[in-house]
Formats: C-alpha cells, sequence, structure tokens
C-alpha cells in the first residue's frame, strides 16, 4: 500500500481487527520512510448494483439516497441515530441478498417500508405517504388500516 504523505510503494501492516460488522477489515499501516501511520479498509468488491427508476431510466444504487429518505421520515422522532444506522444496514443487506445486478425502485421502496414499520409507526406513514403517493384523505386510510391489521 502506498503511503498518503510520502508515496513511498511499500508499508507494513501494525495492526488488523474486523470492522463493519465483520463486512470489512481495519488495517492501522506505518511507513518505514516517512514513520507517519494511516488506516485502510478492506472490502469485498461487489459488481455495481443498478436502479430501475419508475420511469424505467437506470441509475447506480446510492445507499445515501435510502438513509435521507429514512432521516426524513425520522425527523422530530425518538429514534436514535444508531437505530436508523441498523434499518440502513438490514436494507442494504435485504437488496444486496438478492444478488441481482439489476433491481427496481418499488422493490427497494417496498424493503424500505416494511424495515420502517418496525423502527417507528410515524415515520412508516410518513415514507408511505411520499412512496405511495397518496391522492387523498380516503387512500391515507386505507394504508393506515393495513398497517393497523
Amino acid at each position: 500500500m502506498k503511503c498518503p504523505y510520502c508515496g513511498h510503494p511499500d508499508t507494513k501492516v501494525i495492526d488488523s481487527r474486523p470492522a463493519e460488522e465483520n463486512n470489512a477489515i481495519r488495517r492501522r499501516r506505518a511507513c518505514d520512510v516517512c514513520g507517519k501511520r494511516f488506516t485502510t479498509y478492506e472490502k469485498v468488491e461487489t459488481i455495481p448494483l443498478i436502479v430501475i427508476k419508475k420511469d424505467n431510466n437506470r441509475e447506480q444504487y446510492n445507499r445515501t439516497k435510502i438513509e435521507n429518505g429514512i432521516l426524513h421520515a425520522c425527523y422530530k422522532r425518538p429514534v436514535p441515530a444508531e437505530r436508523i444506522k441498523e434499518t440502513v444496514d438490514a436494507i442494504e443487506l435485504a437488496i444486496f441478498k438478492r444478488e441481482e445486478k439489476e433491481i427496481p425502485s418499488q422493490e427497494i421502496g417496498e424493503i424500505v417500508m416494511e424495515k420502517l414499520k418496525d423502527l417507528d409507526p410515524v415515520a412508516y406513514v410518513r415514507f408511505a405517504s411520499v412512496y405511495r403517493q397518496f391522492k387523498d384523505v380516503n387512500t391515507f386510510m386505507d394504508e393506515l388500516k393495513t398497517f393497523l391489521e
């Protein structure tokens, strides 16, 4: 591994440990030339996942979009940040377990809604109201009835 400080092409590993719930390895490294230390992470390389949007356009999967949607749904709710992160991790795991190269955005939305039911009922309804594009109060009430059953 090349040193980010002096550019020397060879550094040594001082410490290795699991990171990101055993999905990565964190390595502390030291440069023999300049003596500086730095951290690297090693992950399994995955094939990029393509999301098929409602208008049939395709774009690369972006975890940040899911995080932002959940953060908006949980706005001013008593949901700890750690639980939000765990939920996003669980959603991402469910998506990647499908082992598909392309996934419709509707399927991602359904997975998000399923996980939000367990996280916070108000966040679930907020997300559903945007995701399902409720046209009127009756549609909204139908979703609430389904949730309450």
